[in-house]
């Protein structure tokens, strides 16, 4: 590069030195803080009078300096400082000394009040939670009964159907709470306990509150098992507790529900029974019929396991009298959703009376539960009034669950098409069999691909009066599935599918061995029905009461049943395979065949029985 290109480029390089020399001040610098000076510095300053005024703060050991232009600084001084005031005094400079002692002051004895407001709070709530558990451990022993005054109880008997018998027994209950007179001028004394004994759901804790209610007077109800606590003597405590408030408003009623929870039998269990449970016990054996007088106080209780109550608590004077509140009958039944339908829109095709022939076996909360829910898929089907088409559903929603997706066609949809055929075919074909009701292939939760349902009689079920002709007619129906698959497919190619019908067909067989007599074993009952109540089936086996040698006669003869039913189901399929084959094509094509379709179909008359669904198995 030449020397002229040098001077030219040059001055292009110092251009922006130049640039940047020219450039303006930073118009915030003047803003910056200063930092204050040091020590002597402050002195000088002082001395050659560019000091305005200084404030000296003893306490905090610092001096206080401002200029002339309005700027102020702060620098440390050393205790008891004498240099910086000989300093201003020599120069003239104003001098001031600040005291802050009293500030300070202010500010500790406002830390230190604060600090005792904090603790004065803390305390209240401690002392406060101390007091409420306090409380709370005091309150241990007192009765938990909900007490509902006479106008409170506005159930009566009317609105209680289906136990007309219980109802009957109990008036007199009434009569005497209402009209004591009349029988103690006989002699006759009220009775001081009423045991209801019954399944769940027939209406026992209805009852009692319908005597509350027709009697008019206060009702305390309360469930056995709120006596019981974890410490020791607070069952007794609260029985003493309850009896106490309702002889205070007597005549009154005490409902204790579920009573087996503190009323089983004393000393029995592993290990000796339950020490608070038995104390809980004695004390209310004690309150019923002990030294106190507990005149115009009625216990009512209810329990669905009266085989484990004491028997101390069974005597009379306790429990006088003992209500069986068992399932309705046809009229019960149609009593009570009459009364459950008061509130619902029924549509007219529906008739409560067919609706009660079709569930015999149900209880009162059944019977409930079947117009709730009928009532909840109106709502989903968006109509305004209940008909027969939700009381269906309703019904096989609580009889065999929630619908599932339909099958498809397939091999699996027709091997369940023959399975349910074969029971309802069966049955058909048997005398002293159920009548078919409905056959269907729509899958139920649960696992269940189609089931049949049929007419159980409800005399049977009533009477509880059952003829080995009719036992050994329902093992025959319970084994047509298996002997449609071994007719159609083969016995290598027979399923799974009659798991619960085998299960089924053993237990009632092994029952018509033992229990019945039903066989040529003689009439002998081997085994017996109670179970062990306090020592689990799963804990201790006790030991059967027949020897080795009738334990295996026992399970030919279980065998010998269910091989003979086995094959008159299969005899009677292989005869009409004809038939068989036609119901199962309509079947799937249908996919849900009602009574009338299904005799139609097989060309013989229906049975001339009632049509009454009940509770019993349908055939899966």
């Amino acid at each position: 590069m030449s020397s002229e290109q040098k001077s030219q480029s040059q001055p292009g390089l110092d251009a922006p030195k130049a640039e940047g020399a020219n450039r303006p001040s930073n118009p915030f610098s003047r803003f910056r803080a200063e930092p204050p000076p040091s020590y002597s510095v402050l002195l000088k300053q002082i001395t050659s009078g560019k000091v305005k005024e200084l404030e000296l703060v003893p306490a905090r050991r610092e001096v206080i300096v401002t200029y002339p232009d309005g700027r102020t600084a702060t620098v440390a001084i050393l205790a008891n400082d004498q240099q910086i005031l000989r300093t201003a005094e020599s120069s003239g400079t104003p001098l001031r000394v600040k005291d802050v002692r009293q500030e300070q002051a202010l500010a500790g004895l406002a830390g230190n009040l604060a600090l005792i407001v904090l603790i004065v709070v803390g305390l209240s709530l401690l002392l406060r939670r101390s007091a409420q558990v306090a409380n709370k451990a005091m309150g241990f022993g007192r009765s938990q009964a909900r007490t509902s005054p006479q106008s409170e109880v506005t159930v009566r008997f009317d609105d209680v159907a289906g136990i007309a018998e219980a109802k009957d027994e109990l008036q007199e209950v009434v009569t005497f709470l209402k009209q004591p007179e009349t029988f103690i001028k006989l002699g006759a004394r009220i009775p001081r306990g009423v045991l209801l004994v019954g399944p769940p759901g027939t209406g026992k804790t209805l009852l009692a509150k319908a005597i509350a209610g027709e009697a008019g007077v206060p009702f305390f109800s309360l469930a056995a098992s709120e006596f019981v606590e974890l410490f020791v003597g607070v069952g007794a405590s609260r029985v003493r507790d309850l009896f106490r408030k309702a002889k205070e408003k007597s005549p009154c009623i005490v409902f204790i529900d579920e009573i087996d929870a503190v009323g089983r039998q004393r000393g029995a269990g592993i290990g000796g029974g339950n020490d608070e449970r038995e104390q809980t016990l004695n004390q209310l054996l004690t309150e019923m019929d002990g030294f106190a007088d507990n005149s115009g106080v009625i216990l009512l209780a209810a329990t669905n396991r009266a085989d484990v109550l004491d028997t101390a608590l069974m005597r009379p004077g306790r429990f006088d009298r003992r209500i069986a509140v068992g399932l309705p009958d046809r009229k019960g039944r149609e009593a009570i959703l009459s009364v459950h339908a008061r509130t619902r829109p029924l549509a007219e095709e529906v008739s409560l009376a067919d609706w009660a022939r079709r569930t015999p076996g149900f209880s009162g909360a059944d019977l409930a539960n079947l117009l709730n829910e009928a009532a909840i898929l109106t709502a989903r089907h968006q109509s305004t009034t209940l008909g027969n088409r939700e009381l269906e559903m309703a019904l096989e929603r609580i009889t065999m669950g929630l619908t599932a997706a339909p099958l498809q066609d397939g091999a699996k949809k027709r091997l369940i098409a023959y399975h349910e055929i074969g029971h309802a075919l069966v049955a058909a074909l048997t005398p002293h069999a159920d009548p078919v009701d409905k056959v269907t292939l729509l899958p139920r939760s649960g696992g269940v691909g189609g089931f049949t349902r049929f007419f159980p009689d409800e005399e049977v079920l009533d009477s509880g009066l059952v003829t080995r002709a009719y036992l050994q007619a329902r093992l025959v129906m319970a084994l047509g599935g298996r002997a449609a698959e071994v007719v159609v497919f083969g016995a290598s190619e027979v399923t799974q599918g009659a798991s619960g019908d085998l299960q089924m067909v053993a237990q009632l067989a092994r029952e018509m061995v033992t229990r019945f007599g039903f066989s040529d074993l003689g009439p002998v009952a081997l085994e017996g029905q109670d179970q062990e109540v306090f020592l689990g089936r799963d804990l201790i086996h006790t030991r059967p009461s027949y020897g080795e040698r009738t334990g295996r006669e026992i399970d030919l003869r279980v065998r010998v049943l269910a091989s003979d039913a086995l094959q008159q189901a299969i005899q009677l399929l292989e005869s009409r395979r004809e038939q068989m084959d036609r119901l199962v094509d309509a079947l799937i094509e249908e996919e849900t065949l009602q009574s009338d379709r299904f005799y139609s179909l097989l060309g013989i008359d229906p049975p001339d029985r009632r049509p009454s669904l009940g509770q019993l198995p349908a055939w899966t």
